[in-house]
């Protein structure tokens, strides 16, 4: 197996088979460069590349690692995003002298994790949020019209979206103010205005575009991936009441723009190949221009914590694995430009809510107690429905490897009260 000379736990997120990409500065001082995670560690690519390690790759003298976010780095494309992961890996390998016997290189060049501040990964331009998990969707629609109706008439032809909003994401240990909004609560004509009453959670995976297409050129499918820099958790927070009133005929507005927070660490998709796995299978066939070549589904196992106000600790309340999703990240690329829209550089897309068929696998609050019907019963005595102020919830993933894990980190987010209005 690949081993570093820098010491990763087994346990570890970010051993040597990984190295996500993030943007950080340190404590002490200094403008925001580009780094990767190893083990405790940041590596300083700025540093590397100061020293002449990237020379013969695409990236070399160009000044990307000296960036305040990865879209410089993005956009070189995968080539040149597979020379710079290339010379990572053999820098950090355990028969490699060049930076391990390089005393005052090396100290320049790793810093703990713990003496960095990191930031938002990338200059987001634009966001999509898909819906793209069938037993997520089969919830939803049996929960308001029934199980006869759960899925829409499309839904098994394509990959449901709707575009986000791109300002309003945020970096994970960022807290989440209660939106306010109007709803019409149950047995009432008229709406009312105030905080939101049903604040959930929604479980997701998001990818960020490397390099683009041209306005009015779709991307075929078979070469979706090739547009895929990496991958982060993302928690798509949710209004519910707010959505169930606003969301005729255009879909969620105030509901969703308020907040989606992402983890910090963006992992190559190249890091995740030994995970690939088929998906579900579709039914009825895809059209052909949804129809990929290869397997679109990584193992990826997710799991979901709440910490309320009373806990010491943070309490499991889901699990789930990305490989139950029924459209693939190339499914839903090729689907997005099939019309001609332009994804550019620093663009994420989420997969939407990841739902399995157990109950211990809905990713969301309003799947996990049924709209409310089935509260959740917390090892502290509390019960939750919806989130209330003071809770903290956290979202972690990894790949297993034999002996390593491919991780994701964390996102978490703890929830504010409403600001006061009027």
């Amino acid at each position: 197996m690949l081993r570093s000379f820098i010491e990763v736990k087994p346990e570890s997120h970010f051993p040597i088979q990984n190295l996500p990409y993030g943007v950080f500065r340190p404590k002490w001082g200094g403008d925001p460069r580009i780094g990767v995670a190893i083990g405790d560690y940041v590596l300083d690519l700025s540093v590397l590349d100061d020293a002449g390690f990237f020379q013969g790759t695409a990236a070399a003298g160009k000044g990307v690692f000296r960036q305040r976010s990865l879209n410089a780095f993005m956009a070189l494309g995968k080539q040149a995003w597979r020379e710079v992961r290339s010379v990572i890996q053999r820098l950090l390998r355990e028969d490699e002298p060049a930076l391990q016997s390089n005393e005052a290189l090396r100290a320049k060049a790793l810093i703990p994790q713990s003496e960095i501040t990191l930031l938002l990964p990338a200059e987001i331009g634009d966001y999509t949020d898909f819906y793209a998990s069938k037993h997520h969707a089969a919830n939803v629609g049996t929960m308001f019209r029934g199980k006869d109706n759960a899925l829409m008439p499309n839904w098994t032809h394509l990959p449901v979206g709707y575009h986000g909003r791109a300002s309003s994401i945020v970096l994970s240990g960022t807290a989440i103010r209660r939106p306010l909004g109007q709803m019409r609560p149950a047995g009432m004509e008229k709406p009312v205005f105030g905080p939101c009453q049903q604040l959930d959670y929604e479980l997701e995976i998001g990818w960020f575009i490397g390099q683009g297409n041209m306005l009015g050129e779709p991307i075929p499918i078979d070469e979706a991936e090739d547009h895929i820099f990496g991958l982060v958790l993302v928690n798509d927070w949710s209004a519910r009441d707010i959505q169930a009133w606003e969301y005729q005929p255009l879909g969620p507005f105030l509901a969703k723009n308020f907040a989606t927070s992402i983890s910090p660490w963006v992992v190559p998709l190249e890091a995740l190949e030994p995970f690939r796995t088929a998906g579900p299978k579709q039914d009825p066939e895809p059209l052909p221009y949804l129809r990929a070549k290869r397997p679109g589904a990584f193992d990826i196992q997710l799991e979901t914590y709440l910490k309320t106000d009373r806990m010491a600790l943070p309490e499991r309340i889901s699990s789930v694995n990305f490989s139950t999703m029924y459209w693939s990240m190339a499914q839903q690329i090729a689907h997005h430009t099939i019309g001609g829209c332009n994804l550019r550089t620093g663009d994420l897309l989420a997969s939407g809510t990841i739902s399995g068929p157990e109950k211990h696998q809905r990713g969301c609050l309003l799947e996990l107690t049924w709209r409310g019907s089935e509260p959740l019963q917390l090892a502290s005595g509390e019960q939750r429905v919806w989130l209330e102020d003071g809770d903290e919830l956290i979202i972690t993933g990894w790949c297993q490897g034999d002996g390593y894990r491919i991780g994701f980190g964390e996102v978490r987010g703890r929830i504010l009260p409403a600001i006061k209005h009027g």
